[in-house]
């Protein structure tokens, strides 16, 4: 089988929010929502620092949906409109998607976003794949695997676009595959082990 999944260099990342804006256009992500995002460690704004000057330090966390093996945010739809596909990744059925929002709360990282009310997007109009589906209101949404480009065996947006490289994609079933000899070697581990939901992109310093 397929499962496809990420590892991700925390000493590489430098926090430059490319890998969040190449998902929102690529994925038309409306204005005040992102699917990906990069957190600074411990703090409350974006870009913060540790600390007391001149001992500042500075730790960046990318974070997306994790595309979990056992997804909790599954378990609680009651429409099925959560779904693992054939190729391991955690998908929305938006049109079986009541907007209940049971699948936010289980989510223990935070991933998905809601449209409270009808998206806006600068420009005005759909931006990024043409095949990437409109959300409108009542909707929850999130990070694809940008499922659009990896059906064509290309990398997601944020893979293909990180200027440090800091993103490997792949198979995690192919042991030969570059993303599992990643993990291997670098002993990635994942978010929120102790949660058993078993995420499909890993972490390495």
């Amino acid at each position: 089988m397929t499962k496809l999944g990420m590892a991700i260099s925390l000493d590489r990342c430098i926090g430059c929010q490319t890998c969040a804006n190449a998902c929102k256009m690529q994925n038309s992500v409306p204005m005040g929502m992102q699917w990906n995002r990069v957190v600074t460690e411990g703090c409350d704004v974006m870009d913060d620092a540790h600390g007391t000057y001149p001992d500042l330090s500075r730790t960046y966390l990318p974070i997306a949906c994790q595309h979990c093996e056992n997804p909790a945010c599954l378990k609680v739809c009651p429409t099925g409109a959560t779904y693992k596909d054939d190729k391991g990744r955690v998908e929305i059925d938006y049109d079986n998607c009541i907007g209940c929002r049971m699948c936010m709360a289980a989510c223990p990282y935070n991933a998905r976003s809601f449209n409270w009310e009808d998206p806006v997007r600068d420009p005005d109009f759909k931006y990024g794949d043409k095949d990437v589906p409109v959300r409108t209101k009542g909707m929850v949404e999130k990070c694809t695997l940008c499922k659009e480009r990896t059906d064509r065996d290309q990398e997601p947006m944020c893979v293909k676009c990180c200027p440090t490289k800091a993103r490997v994609f792949g198979d995690l079933d192919d042991p030969k595959s570059a993303v599992s000899q990643l993990i291997r070697e670098k002993r990635a581990g994942v978010l929120l082990e102790e949660k058993g939901t078993k995420p499909q992109v890993h972490y390495f310093d």
